[in-house]
């Protein structure tokens, strides 16, 4: 690798708003895993590791707190009127409804055609395979993701 390759790598990973980014999705993973590790719902090393690398759900929402510490960081750093801030709104809005909306609807219908499906099993009326039960969040997940990503967006724009 030549020296202006590695030069653009560390600019990569020193740069502000990639290190926001990254720095709120392990702050919300962290934050959750805490929260389960208080509430006793964590029964394994394995499901440990699983809540603070890439568990989906719970509070606080880490989908939430990544695009809105990108929107809020690239907001400071480029102004609110630059083409890539209304890019960076966009995605931000998409991944917000998608967590409180989409995800948090086919979570729910997930667990109910489970419970039908292992009924019907218990009954002898057919075999069933459960499927995935994707958890999606409350909208008060998703506001304390979007409050921890804007301030950590903006902390790591303007220190």
């Amino acid at each position: 690798m030549d020296v202006s390759a590695k030069n653009q790598i560390q600019i990569f990973l020193t740069n502000p708003v990639f290190l926001s980014a990254v720095f709120s999705w392990l702050s919300a993973q962290f934050i959750k895993t805490i929260i389960k590790l208080i509430s006793g719902k964590v029964t394994s090393m394995g499901e440990l590791f699983s809540l603070l690398l890439w568990k989906t759900g719970g509070m606080p929402s880490s989908h939430s707190a990544l695009v809105c510490s990108l929107c809020s960081s690239i907001g400071f750093r480029c102004g609110i009127n630059s083409d890539l801030f209304i890019l960076a709104c966009c995605f931000a809005l998409v991944t917000v409804r998608d967590a409180v909306g989409v995800r948090r609807s086919s979570g729910i219908q997930a667990k109910e055609i489970n419970k039908i499906g292992n009924a019907m099993q218990d009954h002898s009326l057919m075999s069933f395979n459960p499927i995935k039960e994707v958890q999606g969040h409350k909208p008060i997940e998703v506001f304390v993701g979007c409050l921890l990503g804007i301030s950590i967006g903006t902390a790591f724009a303007i220190l």
